[in-house]
């Protein structure tokens, strides 16, 4: 059929292209059953869903968001992070008050340094705290931008998820006096959660852990001593020396 046959010779053609083409040769056809039999022959393989692509990739990802914190004077200071998909590690935490496009590009530069390689990819959503400048330091770095759909926060759901374990195991437990105050209780924070807190889709390990220990024969035995973090709201078990 003639439609099948443009649609095979002519793969740039869409289904109104190939509707003029057609009525320049004396066939008046509607787009849509230039569409209908253009399916057949332009049907590929299906491309890789959003779950496929970040399993295959999830070690070259790093996704970044913000969230916004209220002082006890009621001023909002606005929070960016960065956290390595497969490790779930926060491989950077910053505040600010004024965020800007420049001082976000400025905040990936600082990420990547002589002991960690960039990424691959960088997820974010379409804030306009991700500008210009932003999307320049990225192609200066080689990070190519991924930006999430309109309001689908479930597109950057490991970094949404982070948002809500600091939320309810540190700062809805704290008042926050200022932007320095908490920028140190994050920096704790991070410290723990990259170091000591178990996650379950890491098999219960913390995303910068290392090896448990060997069990012996007399483990019960052993003593367990505890250090308070962030001021006791959580601790960090471990065996005695």
């Amino acid at each position: 059929m003639l439609i099948r046959r443009m649609a095979a010779e002519n793969v740039l053609w869409g289904q109104k292209r190939i509707q003029a083409e057609l009525a320049k040769l004396g066939y008046p056809v509607s787009a849509r059953t230039v569409a209908r039999y253009m399916r057949d022959v332009r049907r590929g393989p299906p491309s890789p869903s959003w779950r496929n692509f970040l399993s295959a990739h999830s070690g070259e990802i790093w996704a970044c968001d913000f969230f916004c914190v209220q002082t006890i004077l009621f001023r909002t200071i606005y929070v960016f992070f960065i956290i390595h998909h497969a490790s779930r590690e926060v491989v950077h935490v910053r505040t600010t008050r004024h965020p800007t496009s420049e001082w976000t590009g400025r905040q990936v530069v600082e990420t990547y340094g002589w002991d960690r390689e960039p990424p691959r990819f960088l997820i974010h959503d379409r804030d306009s705290r991700y500008g210009t400048t932003f999307h320049l330091r990225l192609k200066a770095l080689g990070i190519r931008s991924i930006r999430t759909p309109f309001r689908s926060p479930q597109a950057n759901a490991i970094a949404e998820r982070w948002v809500k374990s600091v939320r309810t195991e540190c700062l809805d437990h704290l008042l926050i006096l200022n932007e320095r105050h908490l920028q140190r209780v994050l920096t704790e924070y991070v410290a723990w959660f990259n170091r000591w807190r178990p996650h379950r889709a890491l098999e219960q390990r913390a995303p910068c852990s290392q090896s448990p220990p060997a069990r012996t024969a007399n483990r019960h035995r052993t003593r367990i001593i505890a250090r308070p973090v962030l001021g006791g709201l959580h601790h960090v078990y471990d065996h005695a020396a």
